[in-house]
């Protein structure tokens, strides 16, 4: 059953009460919230994901509430509980949708030691995934949202999850944060896409959620082995230049834009050296998001 599916009186009082348990990529995630305005927003940007029968064991439990005493009517916040346990300030009430996320990615990037993660884009054509590893500031999801409005399917905008035993790359397609300037990109770029409200002020910035296909939900459990390793960086004004790199510098920058590769010792060199392998690595210098396409569908097609 999809989380749209399920009568709407049943979805508020489960939310309210023992939790929703959510599938999201090989996920089991139990929610509960009595958090007004994040039952509608859950409700929309995960309306095609699995809901799990109980029972059930969850690997992440996320809690969303209010502070009580004063402020819960002057300046209302909301809290944030991973396995019971408070890891961030409060958030003011409004944010309490990106909050979720946010906690959702930390707990993921924090506990699920089983894959190699990389803090990278990842999306697949003919059969094939792209990397796009960068941190915050390169373009990464703006162009891992113009590749997905282009036909790409969206593995994350977030994790590259790379399994020990074959190298394969495991899909964990969830809604994807556009901040700031990307937001209106991408607006601009792709007019039916489906954009949520935009926060204001979040300590990200301005945020705005970008829909996930039901397709990509619906092939969630397909996974496939990687083709490409592409570092980007968005330049203003700059021209398109896609160029190739040698193995070892992007063994470097690809364990660097790592969330675990010295946790996990020679599984982890294992499983980057791998990567670095099998790949064709290149750099990928941008403004314009259409040059960037056509290049990177030009790999996929040759």
């Amino acid at each position: 059953m999809k989380l749209a599916d399920l009568p709407e009186d049943t979805f508020t009082r489960c939310l309210a009460g023992t939790g929703i348990l959510l599938q999201t990529g090989p996920f089991i995630v139990r929610i509960h919230s009595s958090v007004e305005g994040f039952a509608q927003l859950l409700r929309r940007f995960y309306a095609n994901f699995p809901v799990v029968p109980e029972p059930a064991i969850a690997d992440f439990h996320v809690r969303l509430t209010m502070p009580g005493g004063i402020r819960r009517h002057w300046r209302p916040q909301v809290l944030l509980l991973l396995d019971g346990q408070v890891v961030f300030l409060p958030y003011p009430l409004s944010h309490a949708f990106p909050l979720f996320e946010w906690g959702l990615n930390w707990s993921i990037a924090m506990q699920a030691h089983q894959y190699l993660m990389l803090h990278s884009a990842a999306v697949e054509r003919s059969g094939r995934v792209l990397l796009l590893p960068a941190w915050s500031g390169s373009g990464k999801s703006t162009l891992c949202a113009a590749l997905v409005s282009r036909g790409w399917r969206l593995f994350s905008d977030e994790f590259g999850l790379v399994r020990a035993d074959d190298g394969q790359l495991i899909p964990l397609p969830r809604p994807m944060p556009l901040k700031n300037h990307s937001i209106d990109v991408i607006r601009d770029f792709a007019p039916d896409a489906e954009l949520g409200p935009s926060f204001y002020g979040t300590r990200k910035g301005t945020v705005a959620h970008l829909g996930t296909s039901a397709a990509c939900v619906e092939q969630s459990a397909v996974s496939a082995p990687p083709g490409w390793l592409v570092f980007p960086r968005y330049q203003p004004g700059a021209s398109m230049r896609l160029e190739p790199i040698f193995k070892p510098q992007a063994f470097i920058k690809l364990a660097n834009n790592s969330f675990n590769y010295q946790l996990l010792g020679l599984r982890g060199f294992q499983s980057v050296s791998r990567l670095v392998r099998d790949c064709d690595c290149y750099v990928l210098s941008y403004s314009n998001l259409d040059e960037a396409i056509v290049a990177l569908n030009y790999l996929a097609e040759s």
